[in-house]
């Protein structure tokens, strides 16, 4: 059986950025699951009426519809036990848990404001009004004036990252020996960056460069071989 996942995509259909998105990606590719993408703009929230809600991810899974990145991992584990466990257990999933709310509240913020005006540049030309007014009203300020200074603000942004450094002194990986749904969680969070903009955010000698390297290179290199501008 096929799974079905709406993933928002730019103006070329082939260019996938969401964060939450390459999250359920990554799990569907972890548990081995077939997957039939469907490209889904910003403003295309008409094509969602059947999943009760407005954003993606959005996965079919039989005749099942589940929507949000860290509900569809806890569907995709619950639902498959026999296949490659995400979270490796209660404790895993728990830590996992904390490592999701992480990424949302203080390492997005954080991006958003070193790339959210190239990710203008990148979405679908019915998108830019609608991207724009968002996010502008979100930050309370233009596209521009968010990014200006970036080059000045990115070693305090990579500051933030500490913890992952210290983590991957010990282990490759955030799952321990092998990647888990932690590990998914924060490359879709360095892969949205990378896919929207040419602003590099990790050093290349960066511990989280190599640990980023490694998780791309997984499930065939799914992560590695996305499109990028």
């Amino acid at each position: 059986m096929t799974v079905t996942l709406y993933d928002l995509a730019g103006a070329d259909p082939a260019l996938r950025f969401s964060p939450y998105c390459w999250r359920a990606r990554l799990a569907l590719a972890h548990k081995g699951l077939t997957v039939e993408t469907v490209p889904w703009r910003f403003t295309e929230k008409d094509r969602l009426k059947f999943s009760g809600q407005g954003r993606v991810p959005v996965i079919i899974d039989g005749g099942r519809v589940v929507a949000d990145s860290w509900a569809i991992a806890e569907y995709l584990e619950d639902s498959y036990p026999d296949r490659a466990s995400l979270f490796g257990g209660a404790g895993g999933r728990a830590q996992a848990r904390f490592i999701n709310a992480w990424a949302d509240a203080i390492v997005h913020p954080g991006i958003a404001r070193l790339v959210v005006r190239d990710i203008l540049d990148v979405v679908a030309p019915q998108d830019r009004d609608y991207f724009r007014s968002s996010r502008e009203r979100a930050f309370g300020t233009t596209l521009e004036a968010v990014v200006e200074g970036r080059a000045d603000r990115l070693e305090a942004w990579r500051a933030v990252l500490a913890p992952v450094r210290l983590v991957l002194r010990a282990q490759p990986f955030l799952g321990g020996q092998g990647p888990g749904y932690a590990d998914h969680i924060l490359f879709g969070s360095l892969q949205w960056p990378r896919c929207v903009s040419s602003f590099a955010l990790l050093a290349a000698d960066d511990p989280v460069a190599g640990w980023f390297a490694r998780v791309g290179a997984l499930y065939g290199g799914l992560g590695a071989a996305a499109r990028t501008v």
